[in-house]
């Protein structure tokens, strides 16, 4: 496919996203399987081209003057230094010829829109992220590194580079999370790789990593993982207490990935059900409770315009009811992880706030909240432990 092509492609499937309900992957897959002749190289295009678009969604539909596939596209060229009309120039395959309107550009933004953030979010945006809004706003714009996680388990970090490299995988070892491992060449390639279908790695935001390397292992289990999902973070425990880890999730279906990649991983993990739960006293519970995603928007640009303010509202009262829950599971003197990808302090600090106004004597031992970088996605974890 030409590059005309391919921005034409994306035009269409931008199209079908904001008309689909922002069911981006879907949209995506649709067109993959109605379009065949398209290579691997030409998808890999047409995916940047609509995950760029969606990741600075408003501000491009403001300077483009609609809220379309093809308004977005005319203002992302721009935006990336391309003169539009050598893309549009309905040759074969190639978008139509620019109309006088569309050479215009609107500069006039208002600052949710220059910032990419919904208007309803914007003053809540403010007041959680203080002097850091438009910094982080800005970043969320921006394309996510991919990180790996080392499992130490089969391979030093070091030899890890090492092998991906014969592999086609260029990466170096992240400067703060030692078991990570920032890719800058290959991304591609990593899910073939001969270290991804073995268990030597696996695909783990550095930040998320972060969370579960600085527990302090003096921590006597069992562990338990309890909102496990596809089972990450379980793996990463595995490896980081070389002990069995209990992994739960209030849907089942979630975790059916989990044993197949516990096998790969050579990871011991035990599934359990509420009824299992409820026999055990755990010496650390980790729950990365579901939450806004607001930190992870640079991989997941859809859910940010999927997002509203009930549905932040909702968000909270789940998380405080999880919170409550998987704490009634540690055993006294226990210790609790709070976590979510958020970087909204009401999804975060307010909730631990909250809790220690109705549980005294628990107490904080560690905090951190993360905001999106080249070292890693927005994520917060805090450390508390059981009286």
């Amino acid at each position: 496919m030409t590059p005309a092509a391919r921005v034409q492609a994306a035009i269409e499937i931008i199209d079908e996203i904001l008309h689909n309900g922002f069911r981006a992957e879907l949209s995506l897959t649709t067109w993959s399987r109605k379009n065949r002749y398209a290579g691997s190289k030409d998808r890999a295009a047409i995916r940047d081209h609509v995950y760029g678009a969606l990741r600075r969604l408003r501000s491009l539909a403001g300077k483009g003057g609609a809220l379309s596939g093809r308004a977005i596209l005319i203002a992302a060229l721009r935006e990336d230094g391309i003169d539009p009309t050598e893309i549009f120039t309905g040759g074969r395959f190639a978008p139509v010829p620019l109309e006088d309107k569309e050479n215009a550009t609107n500069q006039s933004l208002s600052l949710p829109e220059a910032f990419d953030i919904p208007d309803w979010l914007w003053p809540i945006w403010k007041d959680d992220l203080e002097d850091r809004a438009e910094e982080v706003a800005d970043a969320l714009t921006r394309r996510a590194p991919v990180f790996l996680r080392v499992n130490c388990q089969k391979i030093s970090p070091k030899d890890a580079v090492d092998k991906l490299r014969n592999e086609g995988v260029i990466s170096e070892i992240h400067p703060e999370v030692a078991t990570a491992l920032c890719v800058t060449e290959g991304q591609r390639a990593i899910q073939t790789s001969d270290s991804y279908q073995n268990g030597f790695v696996e695909l783990q935001d550095a930040s998320s990593q972060r969370s579960i390397a600085q527990i302090p292992l003096t921590i006597v289990g069992p562990y338990l993982d309890y909102c496990a999902g596809g089972g990450g973070k379980t793996l990463a425990m595995a490896d980081h207490f070389s002990d069995k880890i209990h992994a739960y999730d209030a849907s089942a279906k979630r975790l059916i990935p989990l044993e197949e990649r516990a096998k790969r991983a050579g990871a011991k993990v035990e599934i359990m059900n509420r009824l299992a739960l409820k026999r055990e006293e755990f010496g650390l519970v980790f729950a990365d409770v579901p939450c806004s995603g607001s930190g992870s928007w640079r991989r997941d640009p859809a859910g940010k315009w999927l997002l509203d303010a009930a549905a932040l509202s909702s968000l909270l009262s789940l998380q405080y009811s999880i919170f409550n829950e998987a704490a009634s599971y540690l055993r006294p003197g226990g210790v609790f992880v709070y976590a979510t990808c958020s970087v909204l302090k009401r999804e975060n600090r307010d909730q631990i706030d909250h809790f220690l106004s109705q549980h005294p004597g628990w107490r904080i031992l560690d905090e951190r909240q993360i905001y999106p970088s080249e070292r890693g996605d927005g994520f917060y974890f805090c450390y508390l432990q059981k009286p």
